[in-house]
């Protein structure tokens, strides 16, 4: 998007910004923003694929990790705007993983949305206080999902 009035350019995965003189002489920074990324992990095909899915009907990019391990690495990488994670994992501790990206300043920005079995509060509660700033309940989660990914935009 070059044009005569164009000063600077400069553009990276997912976005490009533009550097414009304005007829005063001043400067304006004009972002062309594409479709916002979120990251997806599930471990159980229901209802972590259908939720990909919704996002991408809600005009969202979707990233799948299916590694918990992995997850911290791709959020780094690819710099999404919200992570959206089942909690309960058969292998592995995904707590541990949200601490660690809480911790990291280049990543501890990006909110977390969690489900999990409402019966399990103390995943719930562990989740939260690793900094999952809304755990929802998977049965629900694929009826009310936009308006929770909205609240947890919101919170954070």
């Amino acid at each position: 998007m070059q044009g005569r009035n164009t000063v600077g350019s400069y553009g990276g995965k997912g976005w490009h910004t533009n550097l414009l003189r304005s007829g005063k002489g001043f400067f304006t920074v004009r972002c062309v923003v594409t479709k916002p990324l979120a990251i997806v992990f599930y471990e159980r095909l229901l209802p972590g694929s259908r939720i990909g899915h919704q996002l991408t009907d809600l005009g969202w990019r979707v990233a799948e990790v299916k590694r918990a391990s992995d997850l911290a690495a791709q959020v780094r990488a690819q710099k999404p705007v919200v992570v959206v994670a089942e909690l309960a994992l058969r292998v592995g501790d995904l707590c541990a993983v949200i601490v660690e990206m809480k911790q990291d300043p280049e990543i501890s920005h990006v909110p977390v949305l969690g489900y999990a079995d409402p019966a399990n509060s103390k995943l719930a509660e562990a989740a939260v206080k690793a900094g999952v700033g809304l755990v929802a309940a998977e049965a629900g989660i694929l009826d009310q999902f936009p308006e929770l990914l909205d609240h947890v935009l919101a919170v954070e």
